[in-house]
């Protein structure tokens, strides 16, 4: 799963496409003044799925009849080509491969998109390569086909261990596929994760107790913890199920970190939790505040010049993303992001881990100087959300229990 990003709604008139700008369009002079660029990564977006779950707010799209793969990677590779001048001479540290439901694609055509994006961009050595993987997609030695093919993790989307919980969140597998498909993943990677979500419909402490004790026998290196929300225009926004009470929920989350703890699994995030050396690389950088391109389908993109901050928008629906990107226009919307939105941005992803920041590192991804931070932090300081010193600033516990409200002090007024 995926990684906060500002929520852009793209207009009727934006559909008809952007369009890539000229380099110098974003080499111009600006009021930023970045020293050093971030790492860069990787997102792409395949959009189909069995059925769309009625929680699902991702740009998913119920696949009907056999899906257009040899399309739809001529359309990701124009998308590339069409992004190159903008990341020409950068390294991609890490790529994640997202959807929808990426393993509805075959190992082939994986196979295939690995090939083709390692002729176009320069990987580092070790590359993070995730794959999302769904227990309802799997069949015997798929996974590893796709180790095969150049994935190097995968995270799978199992949500819950219990068939009534599994029912209710719409998924189409139950618990034996689940452990089935955990344990074909544990055989084939080295490393991956697992999707939990918790304070599901008429779930109990006990039931999330025995989901996390499932999930921990299967020993996985990393797992990333969701609470479920509601999200507008879901299903379950229009028919809303009966969810336990927040305090209850609290109690879930605080049962979750230390049956983790007890595993040996370190809360690193907000939402994410793993082994020793099984932090996932990806997410790291959204949380850092680096870049990333985002190809396919609805995929966001972040990119740094030495004076500004682009983001993008590329066309969501599948055959209209296809055309558009087959004819060279991919991005539906294209906008810098200004100086006032810049903190927020930054401690909507930096505070989310557990860590926290560097003060230099603020000022390297924005341009930004420390005072554009500094009422923030102190009334932050203050109301006991954080602890900082001279170089670093990080969430106290009670700033990682109201995380919203620490991020919100730094909303432009």
């Amino acid at each position: 799963m995926i990684f906060p990003i500002p929520v852009v709604s793209v207009s009727p008139a934006e559909e008809a496409g952007a369009g890539l700008k000229d380099i110098q369009h974003y080499m111009r002079d600006g009021t930023l003044q970045l020293s050093a660029l971030p790492p860069l990564s990787l997102y792409v977006h395949l959009p189909w799925c069995l059925k769309k779950c009625p929680y699902c707010d991702f740009n998913s799209h119920e696949a009907q009849g056999e899906l257009p793969e040899q399309r739809y990677l001529d359309a990701l590779m124009a998308d590339l080509e069409a992004s190159l001048p903008l990341i020409w001479g950068r390294t991609v540290h890490s790529i994640f491969i997202g959807g929808g439901t990426p393993s509805l694609f075959s190992p082939q055509a994986i196979d295939r998109l690995l090939g083709d994006i390692r002729a176009r961009l320069r990987l580092e050595p070790d590359c993070e390569i995730t794959l999302e993987a769904n227990p309802g997609t799997f069949e015997k030695h798929r996974f590893k086909a796709f180790r095969s093919a150049g994935v190097t993790r995968l995270s799978v989307g199992v949500q819950s261990f219990d068939d009534r919980h599994l029912k209710a969140l719409g998924r189409v597998h139950d618990r034996a596929q689940a452990i089935a498909a955990v344990e074909e993943a544990a055989q084939a990677f080295d490393t991956f994760n697992l999707d939990i979500m918790y304070a599901l419909p008429d779930q109990t402490l006990e039931n999330l107790e025995q989901d996390m004790r499932q999930a921990l026998a299967l020993q996985p290196p990393h797992i990333s913890i969701y609470h479920l929300t509601v999200e507008p225009n879901t299903y379950f926004a229009k028919y809303p199920p009966a969810l336990p009470q927040e305090d209850d929920a609290y109690a879930m989350l605080d049962r979750i970190t230390e049956l983790t703890g007890v595993a040996g699994m370190d809360r690193y995030e907000i939402s994410a939790y793993a082994k020793p050396g099984h932090r996932c690389l990806h997410n790291l950088n959204y949380w850092k505040f680096g870049d990333y391109l985002g190809i396919g389908a609805g995929a966001h993109s972040k990119l740094s010049f030495a004076h500004r901050l682009v983001r993008q928008v590329r066309f969501r629906e599948p055959k209209l993303y296809m055309d558009k990107a087959l004819a060279g226009t991919p991005v539906a919307q294209d906008m810098e992001v200004s100086r006032a939105e810049l903190p927020f941005e930054f401690m909507l992803n930096a505070l989310r881990l557990r860590e926290g920041f560097r003060l230099q590192d603020f000022s390297e991804r924005t341009g930004l100087p420390l005072t554009a931070i500094q009422a923030g932090l102190d009334q932050a300081e203050r109301k006991g959300l954080i602890e900082r010193d001279f170089v670093r600033v990080k969430p106290t516990e009670r700033g990682f229990d109201f995380l919203n409200d620490l991020q919100m002090l730094f909303l432009a007024e």
